[in-house]
């Protein structure tokens, strides 16, 4: 059957599209007594469904035989499916390794290879130290003696010792290890001498913070505050100048500039030579501060409390947070914190509010839309989004204003429609990063968001590079999960199978790599190159912007254990395109220029509001609603009236 789907594929033009294991549905096998081929059916029936006989790893040359057969498409011999980019390769585990289907021995050492054609010694650091904590490398001391020289060049510029150049890396590294929340004592590496080291005799955590960068700009926003902010400074300022301690809550809808004042207390404390630790619940929201990471890094949360790990580090013991000043902020009509599986009440009793410490807190308040401040009305309009007072009819659902909804024709070519008002003038401006990172599509599911990236990629310019994972059934000896189905997954919070990249093209962080850098799950990132086992990416966003570094594959495990009877392990590029995104990842953000993709209702608390708010104003925003009959322009808003 195999040499005929061969001969089909030689003699068929429209066969030469087809997956072996799909040839069913499109052909028939005939069968006579001097003759055997693939006969094209006549008429469609309905779908006859395919499948390769399964074949173990520990088969050899028949397993990637299979591998190849399951991603290639237009064969028309075994040596064809040897061939790579015009290369007759001598076995088919390296035409599958060639084609990046499955995992090479040497896959590491050739992404730190490939990175140092950029010559970009500090981003191969950063590389290298990434890869000792995502990738699980096997030989270290080999990877570090290979690549130490293109690791040091910079140094060895500077400094003819050759000794003190690779002190002075290994510290970069260790430093780089330590931001990622590891020592470089747990990696086999040369020690780093006394007599380079800096930062002996000082706490990590203190050295981390008082050698901040102090941003000149941020130093002169204390002048620029508005009134609700001016108040809230002086009152939190007062606290910290009279050492008097105090816990306050910064309560602010999305817009009124809680980040812009925190970035003024932030640099005020700093610049008067004190420490102020910059935390929030997610990295997207650290990454804007300056110093920020996330409050289960920083303070490593959960704690483990028990009576050798307890000591007294103030004199104020009877006051919360032993007499510091602690400054608390947030807006409860966005999306609440994920409880698994919890119910409502769940959620609710998990949020800030239902801490014996709320009623203790001194309640700081800010009211006035600096996001949307050139459109009064749409902030009006986001508050009464918020706090659930819009009015509804009797399916709880809110009428969309007119002006921000897209018309709908019900054909498919609506969603084309929008993309073409959020992305207008495409082919002029893919190299040009400001109009990439200043609009997005928002949808409230992953296969919404997949779908729109798919369009959106197959319209941008440029010449396209396909990356397969390599996934596995970690807990399956026996092969019983073959890796086509496991292909076929995508757990949220992974990417996927296959990821299509072109240059210039916006991705976004799946992974908190490295949060002290900006390398967190939701950073906006432009490709701006790429290899076999490399990917080069800038940021484009926050205090990090044009920051390049280099990303290789890691592995990845859903968040949700309980997702399938098995242990599921991708090994990929922790991107996905970021045409589109989820309102959830979306939370924190500021996007000039947002379109809404709303195929079904909004399902939880907060996510209309977080999709509308992330836009500056009501001529920014579009709306794709698909209605139920009779409902037309409307979307369901039922989760608006359960906010706490």
């Amino acid at each position: 059957m195999l040499t005929e789907y061969f001969e089909a594929n030689r003699l068929h033009e429209d066969a030469r599209s087809i997956l072996y294991r799909d040839f069913p549905e499109w052909y028939t096998w005939q069968k006579s007594q001097n003759n055997k081929y693939w006969r094209k059916r006549v008429r469609d029936t309905g779908g006859q469904i395919g499948r390769i006989v399964s074949a173990h790893p520990a088969e050899g040359e028949r397993y990637y035989l299979r591998v190849l057969l399951n991603h290639v498409t237009g064969a028309t011999s075994y040596e064809d499916l040897r061939t790579v980019n015009g290369e007759i390769l001598p076995t088919f585990r390296e035409a599958a390794e060639r084609r990046g289907l499955i995992e090479g021995d040497n896959t590491l050492d050739e992404s730190l290879t490939e990175s140092t054609l950029y010559e970009m010694p500090s981003s191969l650091r950063w590389l290298f130290a990434t890869i000792l904590v995502f990738c699980e490398p096997s030989d270290v001391r080999g990877l570090w003696e290979k690549h130490l020289d293109a690791m040091s060049e910079d140094y060895r510029r500077s400094n003819p010792s050759k000794v003190a150049a690779e002190q002075l890396v290994l510290i970069d590294i260790r430093n780089m290890l330590q931001s990622m929340g590891k020592e470089i004592e747990s990696f086999p590496l040369p020690d780093i001498q006394e007599e380079y080291d800096t930062s002996i005799g000082v706490t990590r955590e203190i050295f981390e913070e008082s050698t901040i960068e102090l941003n000149v700009e941020d130093t002169y926003l204390s002048d620029s505050l508005n009134s609700d902010q001016r108040a809230a400074y002086d009152e939190i300022m007062s606290a910290i100048d009279r050492d008097e301690g105090g816990v306050f809550f910064v309560d602010g809808p999305g817009g009124t500039g809680k980040t812009f004042l925190y970035r003024a207390l932030l640099a005020m404390v700093r610049g008067q030579k004190k420490i102020a630790i910059a935390t929030a619940t997610s990295s997207v929201a650290a990454s804007i501060m300056p110093g920020g990471r996330t409050a289960h890094s920083r303070f490593k949360i959960p704690l483990g409390i028990d009576d050798g790990g307890c000591c007294s580090f103030t004199n104020r013991p009877d006051l919360p947070f032993g007499g510091k000043t602690v400054v608390f902020g947030g807006d409860f009509r966005q999306v609440l914190t994920v409880v698994r599986k919890g119910s409502r009440a769940q959620i609710i009793n998990s949020s800030l509010r239902r801490s014996y410490l709320w009623d203790s807190m001194r309640h700081l308040k800010l009211v006035r839309n600096m996001r949307a401040h050139s459109d009064p009305w749409f902030a009006e309009y986001l508050l009464r989004i918020g706090d659930g007072k819009e009015v509804t009819n009797r399916d709880g659902e809110v009428r969309l204003p007119d002006e921000i909804c897209v018309s709908r024709t019900g054909k498919d070519t609506d969603l084309d429609t929008l993309i073409d008002n959020t992305f207008p003038s495409l082919d002029a401006n893919t190299s040009g990063p400001d109009y990439i990172t200043s609009r997005a599509i928002l949808s409230t599911r992953n296969d919404s968001v997949d779908r729109i990236n798919l369009k959106m990629i197959s319209r941008f310019q440029g010449d396209e590079m396909v990356y397969h994972s390599f996934d596995c059934a970690v807990d399956d000896p026996h092969n019983y999960y073959p890796p086509e189905f496991l292909n076929t997954l995508t757990p949220n919070g992974l990417p996927p199978h296959v990821l299509k990249l072109k240059i210039n093209c916006p991705v976004i962080l799946l992974r908190n790599i490295d949060p002290a850098n900006g390398l967190c799950n939701g950073t906006r990132l432009v490709v701006r190159g790429f290899q076999r086992n490399v990917i080069d990416a800038e940021i484009v966003l926050g205090q990090h912007a044009g920051k390049r570094i280099f990303l290789p594959r890691i592995p990845l495990c859903p968040s949700d254990d309980e997702m399938f009877p098995f242990q599921f392990k991708r090994k990929q590029f922790p991107i996905r395109l970021s045409f589109a995104m989820t309102v959830n990842k979306a939370q924190g953000q500021t996007i000039p220029n947002v379109s809404i993709y709303l195929p079904e209702p909004v399902f939880s608390h907060g996510q209309l509001y977080v999709a509308l708010s992330r836009s500056t104003a009501r001529k920014n925003v579009k709306i794709l609603a698909v209605p139920d009959a009779g409902n037309k322009k409307r979307n369901s808003n039922d989760s608006k009236k359960k906010s706490s």
